[in-house]
């Protein structure tokens, strides 16, 4: 691949930020706070999420320096334990697994500015989702251009949030500082709760989907991933003292557009409908990444497949023209049937899944001994182990609380495993790479 169809480290970190910012951190605090109140609660599972992302991002590192195909989970698992596991993840991440949280994203622009344009907010996000991924149908570069804008604005933005948030003396304030947080540790709505900031932190695996794209990517995969995720672990963390400090926690108890609230509560009225705007923004550079990564999985997975080979084609530019619009179709669909909760939910109890499954193939890697030319994780099996507990955690709790989501998520990957059964007698083997 040639440099100007190639990216470099600050590029890859920078879809790295992008798509771990998006609508999860300024909407999943008012759900969380729906029945876990207590600051110190808040901070721990924005702190476990920090933590479970970043011990996924060192195996990610390390499967993504070994393996170096674009694909991510479809690749890993494939390689690592099955075609199967890595052709139901690849089903996983066509249907659900970035349309949905392009969706996601949408909707929240759609909320965020739709009433101060008097348009409707379903019509927004629907021209928006198809403007972004026409931009990225064109070439890399425009695609890096347009990834690396967005994202420094988005940081900027949410640097001035977090200034004023910290500085500015609050009228009213959410921050409960007593013992109940040792109660609410044990709930199951602690654990649902926890659902929310995984699906914030989601997007810390975004450069592995890529790799094909990233130049030395042995040596910069591993940097960007690692830095992308440091970087927003603490915006997370600093962002969310400032929805609790600015804010009573009747404002923001079950609401959706708690940035857009926090905004108001800091700047007023007008200041906060320019910050909305702001937002808004921001959610462009996740919808942007997210329009850019998804579609290499379907991509590498239709060249391994005959069934889906019709989306393998790339332009000469090496744009994935056709997997750009199969996703956003699906992204359309979404938008037009789900409700954000529930698409949150669903989607993000079957990618925990197949996270979880990919980090169990460091395991593999290192017991065939056959890391060695790669990034090794250090502390391992530490950061493996973590992520692995955290992640049963929620999922468990997940099938027990939300057994209508997660059977739905259960529902797809029976569904892809039809698919695959029909596909299997046409599709080639994964070549040797």
């Amino acid at each position: 691949m040639t440099k100007a169809n190639s990216i470099g480290f600050f590029t890859a970190t920078t879809i790295v930020i992008a798509n771990m910012i998006g609508a999860g951190i300024f909407t999943s605090i008012g759900f969380q706070l729906v029945d876990t109140v207590n600051t110190w609660s808040i901070i721990i599972l924005w702190s476990l999420g920090a933590l479970m992302a970043l011990c996924g991002a060192l195996s990610y590192a390390e499967l993504g320096t070994y393996w170096t195909r674009s694909g991510g989970e479809y690749h890993f698992l494939s390689r690592a334990f099955h075609p199967l596991l890595g052709y139901l993840s690849g089903w996983v991440s066509l249907t659900i697994g970035f349309s949905a949280p392009v969706a996601l994203s949408g909707m929240a622009l759609g909320k965020y500015i739709a009433p101060y344009l008097e348009v409707p907010s379903m019509f927004l996000a629907v021209s928006t989702i198809l403007v972004i991924s026409f931009f990225h149908s064109l070439s890399i570069q425009r695609s890096s251009i347009l990834q690396n804008m967005t994202t420094l604005l988005k940081v900027f933005l949410i640097l001035i949030l977090i200034y004023f948030g910290i500085t500015k003396t609050p009228v009213a304030s959410a921050y409960l500082w007593d013992s109940s947080w040792k109660e609410e540790l044990m709930l199951p709505a602690f654990a649902v709760s926890f659902v929310y900031v995984t699906f914030s932190y989601s997007g810390w695996n975004a450069a592995a989907y890529i790799v094909d794209e990233i130049r030395e990517s042995r040596k910069n995969l591993p940097k960007a991933l690692l830095l992308g995720t440091t970087v927003v672990s603490i915006l997370y963390l600093l962002l969310n003292f400032v929805f609790l400090r600015q804010n009573p926690l009747e404002a923001i108890q079950g609401q959706l557009e708690i940035g857009q609230i926090t905004a108001i509560s800091i700047f007023g009225e007008k200041g906060g409908a320019l910050l909305s705007f702001g937002i808004a923004l921001m959610l462009l550079s996740c919808i942007s990444a997210m329009v850019w990564v998804g579609p290499r999985v379907t991509q590498v997975l239709a060249e391994d497949h005959t069934l889906w080979k019709w989306f393998s084609v790339k332009t000469k530019k090496q744009v994935p023209i056709r997997a750009i619009w199969l996703q956003t179709a699906i992204t359309i669909m979404l938008l037009l049937t789900g409700t954000f909760e529930q698409v949150l939910i669903y989607s993000g109890f079957v990618l925990q899944m197949f996270a979880a499954l990919t980090v169990a193939g460091v395991f593999v890697v290192r017991r065939k001994n056959i890391a060695k030319k790669g990034f090794r994780s250090p502390f391992f099996p530490i950061p493996q182990i973590i992520f692995l507990i955290l992640s049963f955690w929620v999922l468990v709790y997940l099938v027990v609380a939300k057994p209508l989501e997660t059977g739905l998520g259960l529902l797809n990957l029976v569904l892809g495993f039809l698919v695959y059964t029909f596909d299997g007698f046409y599709s080639k083997r994964l070549p040797k790479r």
